[in-house]
């Protein structure tokens, strides 16, 4: 089997779908927070506004890695060992948790975009606004992450999670 056939067999596992997109919150956001908070700070509309349309496609894309993860929830479980059953779970619980704060950041990230072309004094508050809920979705994807990372990698671990 060549590399194309195996990785088109991959692509038809949700795990391994997720496990590649579930860095696009994590960098995704971090990437268009620190480049909307320069552009911010450079008061460049163009640059504030392709920031916006990064941090308004990072809410679809967390979406898709919510998904996927769900759909390979099963088959990951059922290899894990103890631990990582535990860690999983608590992955699992904090993507639910904490999802609906990405989607509220892409939608006042495309609220922010419609106020560039309609109000510049709109456009302020709601940048400001967008900035502020990238940086929680950033800590919050990290916090999410930092439970999926222990689940598969055992030498990350001090064992299983505490009590939440």
């Amino acid at each position: 089997m060549h590399d194309l056939q195996l990785l088109l067999l991959h692509l038809k596992q949700p795990e391994y779908v997720h496990v590649l997109l579930n860095p696009w919150p994590v960098y995704g956001i971090a990437s268009a927070f620190f480049t909307l908070a320069i552009a911010v700070i450079m008061k460049s509309r163009s640059a504030q506004m392709i920031a916006l349309l990064l941090l308004t496609l990072l809410g679809p894309a967390t979406f898709a890695v919510v998904q996927y993860g769900y759909k390979g929830y099963d088959r990951v479980y059922a290899m894990s060992n103890e631990d990582s059953q535990k860690w999983l779970n608590v992955h699992k619980e904090r993507a639910a948790k904490g999802q609906y704060m990405f989607y509220l950041m892409a939608l006042a990230a495309m609220a922010a975009l419609v106020g560039h072309w309609k109000s510049y004094h709109a456009a302020r508050s709601l940048t400001w606004l967008t900035l502020l809920l990238a940086l929680v979705c950033f800590n919050l994807a990290g916090w999410i992450s930092q439970a999926g990372g222990q689940v598969r990698h055992s030498e990350f671990r001090e064992g299983p999670p505490g009590l939440r």
